[in-house]
């Protein structure tokens, strides 16, 4: 039982098969992939070309309500599901995204799923796995580098240095870092100048490698990057600086998706990384794409709560890729709905079927967010051992009340044993043919009445503040022709709000814009709401300082 056993001891007993054979599951030849290891490689980009004209399977999205400090298991729940598909006889794979290292040394916790319903090798997947974070922070910060070395050797371009957009990243919470002055010690290091870095998953770059087809698609979007602005703001891209070939090499490897294995063997995309409250927030469009090819149903998430990763796969990545999920399974546990419901964390043990109740009205709002995308919903109720069953029944009830079903799933614990009735269920649904995809918003309509229509439709906000600023930067970007990009949010994960404190369905707040910024080579526009930040900091006491190698030369504090 996997109550009896820690994440990381179920993970490190794993009964893993070489990848090969995980491979052939999916009818990939062994020579078309690229071995790091004996349980993790890559899928060649020619073994990916030649999948053109196979018919997709179905595409299934895994989203949450807000993450709450009671957990909810999001990817725990994906893994499960997938499992759960195999187990009644479907051929699936699942596609999650691969872990940073800022939450892993930050806030305590992998992403690898947890319990029976993992994904190993985990220790590998929650640190450097295949280089891709690596490979994604040199490429930034080459292109940093030259854009400097640029205006060093006499600025051909006339860059105005005080409109140099282009920051470096790091793969690390690190809030000194957030606003620096660089180039200082004098005329052999360069001009001073204000700048700042921001995490590898909120870069450019990874946001390009995640929504990129090919490695000519690629290319493309990095030299359409705007990297800075002359003096009459015209823009200087990527490309001008001649750094978009070099960087391409740096990720040629990286694009090529990463295929492990679940704790049941069965087959696991695991590929690109962004953050859902400062980027878009879903895995690759190759590895996505890839695994529809070969798989008759795929399970993937996005991160963070629907208004977040589930906003922004369907506004974004099935946009851009021109995907449509078949059905949409909400993640929520009767933990979180008591602590929506106003109890203490500390309280949650203790039976309180009115809280669940009253919390439900956040699980309600991603509900009704969802289905106004034309994608039929189901609502699994990841399992915890203090859940009753007058509380499980709350959320069933308050659930059919919303034309929904609602499942229990136990995966955590049983694993795919656990997830079959969900399983059954998802597949019908999603045979079913009833969904009828479509964003919320169009593509010619203004940049400003994409981020108020976000704001009023999916956060259920009264007014959008955004000064004139903000307003003619948004306007100089449609006169650019970037008028037609969908928008990315960058705002808090905890709340419908821009305020974390505020939990439930709020209703009548405002969304404050505090800055925006013109992804031109991934083709979004990212609107930064509230306080939130592109560079977190480490927590009081950080994972950090837990984490170490035992007597026996195993990671022990990492999950």
């Amino acid at each position: 039982m996997a109550s009896f056993r820690t994440d990381i001891e179920i993970a490190r007993a794993a009964d893993k098969r070489p990848i090969q054979e995980v491979g052939a599951m999916l009818g990939i030849p062994p020579e078309s992939l690229v071995p790091f290891g004996h349980d993790k490689a890559k899928i060649s980009s020619g073994f990916i070309k030649s999948l053109a004209g196979r018919e997709d399977g179905r595409l299934i999205l895994v989203t949450a309500i807000n993450p709450t400090p009671a957990g909810e298991g999001k990817t725990t729940t994906t893994v499960g599901l997938g499992d759960g598909l195999c187990r009644i006889g479907k051929k699936a794979a699942i596609c999650i995204r691969e872990a940073s290292l800022g939450p892993c040394f930050g806030m305590k916790g992998g992403a690898a799923g947890g319990g029976l319903a993992q994904v190993v090798p985990m220790e590998d997947m929650n640190l450097h796995f295949t280089g891709d974070f690596h490979a994604i922070t040199s490429a930034h910060n080459l292109l940093s580098a030259m854009i400097d070395n640029h205006i060093y050797w006499g600025n051909s371009l006339e860059i105005d240095q005080r409109r140099v957009t282009w920051r470096r990243v790091l793969d690390m919470n690190d809030r000194a870092l957030r606003d620096i002055v660089a180039s200082l010690g004098g005329v052999a290091n360069g001009f001073p100048r204000q700048t700042g870095f921001d995490i590898t998953v909120a870069s450019e770059v990874m946001a390009i490698l995640c929504l990129a087809s090919d490695l000519d698609d690629l290319q493309e979007r990095l030299g359409r990057i705007i990297v800075g602005y002359r003096r009459d703001r015209s823009p200087v891209y990527c490309r001008d600086i001649k750094a978009d070939g070099a960087m391409t090499v740096l990720l040629q490897q990286a694009l090529q998706p990463n295929l492990v294995q679940t704790l049941e063997n069965n087959p696991a995309f695991v590929h690109g990384g962004p953050f859902a409250n400062i980027a878009h927030g879903c895995n690759s469009v190759t590895a996505t794409t890839t695994a529809l090819k070969l798989a008759d149903y795929v399970v993937t998430e996005a991160g963070f709560g629907a208004d977040l990763g589930a906003e922004k796969f369907m506004n974004i990545k099935c946009r851009m890729a021109g995907l449509a999920p078949s059905v949409v399974v909400i993640v929520a546990t009767v933990r979180a709905m008591k602590m929506n419901g106003g109890v203490a964390r500390a309280d949650l043990a203790a039976e309180n079927v009115r809280a669940v109740r009253d919390g439900c009205a956040n699980l309600g709002r991603h509900i009704e967010n969802v289905t106004s995308f034309g994608v039929p919903v189901v609502v699994a109720i990841n399992n915890f051992v203090s859940d009753t069953d007058a509380e499980v029944g709350g959320v069933r009830e308050f659930c059919e009340a919303l034309g929904t079903e609602a499942i229990l799933c136990r995966h955590w614990e049983m694993g795919s044993d656990g997830t079959v009735d969900l399983a059954t269920r998802v597949a019908e649904i999603a045979d079913s043919g009833t969904a009828r995809f479509a964003p919320i918003y169009p593509d010619d309509m203004p940049l400003m009445e994409k981020i108020e229509t976000i704001a009023r439709k999916i956060y259920r906000a009264d007014e959008i503040i955004a000064d004139k600023k903000i307003r003619d930067q948004l306007g100089m970007w449609e006169e650019q022709g970037h008028g037609n990009l969908p928008v990315c949010m960058a705002k808090t994960q905890y709340s419908f709000s821009t305020d974390p404190n505020l939990r439930g369905a709020p209703t009548g707040h405002s969304i404050p814009i505090r800055e925006v910024r013109l992804s031109a080579g991934a083709g979004f526009v990212v609107a930064i709401c509230g306080e939130i930040m592109t560079m977190p900091g480490l927590p009081r006491v950080p994972a950090a300082e837990s984490i170490c190698l035992n007597e026996d030369g195993e990671i022990d504090g990492l999950f």
